[in-house]
């Protein structure tokens, strides 16, 4: 018995000291658990604190790219109606002359303000509009909000439009918008006395727009990129336009593509899925049109309506 309670207690000592032991490494690591919380907590802290600036960084790009947007979209209405509003100032223009000019002018600045509109719109994250419409009025509406400023740099514009009369589901302000912006590429890359042309055909249930131009073409090197937001091989270029038009396409279930040579001029087809086109369109009667050609800065300019 004497040796049975000998182990016994032996037993309890021991029992005694690994608590204890046990006891000291839980002291141990709930200290180190308490610092591992605060380090967790700290670096939790700072991801909230980077993850807000990320946050914050990235609404000041969106508002830079929007106001870059706004601003390449704007500059062709503006422009034109500036050059309306030049012709008031001549000496003896005749009375109803100075009416003309002063009513485009104010239809250009019309523009404006539904350009300005349309771009609240997207802000609050509204859809575009796409409605029914013929592929010939939207040349028409280019061809008028673009001739002048093409006469004023003495070039040469010209339309053909073989859309054979077809119709589709479109945002209609966003592709004229978008053959607006490859024009002004085409007026930029272009000397005086050259040639651009606007033009629409069907290929294999396709509607495709082409701006092509006689100017300066566009280097190999830079080909590769230029549809990326932010690339411009112009000094005053906002990077935008081009990739701009990708979206308008891209948003039709249709493609942008480009054919430049340097020193030759260059081409850009923006192409749209006609899947959802009718037969004719519901006024479309008209046959395709032989080349239109601006020649002249006398010309007189037709009225343009919402584009």
């Amino acid at each position: 018995m004497e040796q049975a309670f000998a182990l016994f207690n032996a037993a309890s000592s021991d029992l005694c000291t690994a608590y204890d032991e046990l006891r000291q490494q839980a002291l141990v690591l709930t200290d180190e658990l308490a610092l591992a919380n605060g380090e967790l907590r700290r670096q939790f802290a700072e991801k909230e604190a980077l993850r807000e600036s990320l946050a914050r960084q990235e609404r000041l790009a969106a508002m830079g790219e929007m106001a870059a947007h706004l601003a390449h979209r704007l500059r062709t209405p503006l422009t034109t109606a500036l050059l309306y509003a030049s012709q008031l100032g001549q000496a003896g223009l005749p009375a109803p002359e100075r009416s003309r000019f002063a009513d485009k002018t104010v239809e250009r600045l019309h523009d404006l303000e539904r350009l300005i509109a349309d771009m609240l719109q997207f802000v609050r994250g509204a859809s575009p509009a796409y409605e029914q419409v013929a592929a010939s009025d939207i040349l028409q509406k280019v061809f008028q909000t673009i001739e002048a400023q093409v006469l004023a740099r003495g070039l040469t514009l010209e339309l053909r439009d073989h859309s054979e009369g077809c119709a589709f589901a479109a945002d209609a302000q966003g592709l004229c918008s978008a053959l607006l912006g490859l024009l002004d590429n085409a007026m930029q890359a272009s000397a005086v006395g050259g040639r651009i042309g606007l033009a629409a055909s069907v290929q294999g249930g396709h509607l495709t727009f082409q701006v092509s131009d006689t100017g300066t073409g566009i280097a190999q090197e830079a080909q590769a990129r230029l549809f990326e937001p932010f690339f411009t091989t112009r000094r005053q270029g906002t990077g935008l336009g081009l990739a701009l038009v990708r979206a308008v396409a891209e948003a039709h279930g249709g493609s942008v593509r480009a054919h430049s040579t340097p020193g030759a001029g260059s081409e850009f087809v923006l192409s749209v899925p006609l899947k959802q086109a009718n037969a004719t369109a519901p006024r479309q009667t008209r046959q395709p049109q032989e080349p239109k050609q601006a020649q002249g800065v006398g010309h007189d300019i037709a009225a343009t309506a919402d584009c």
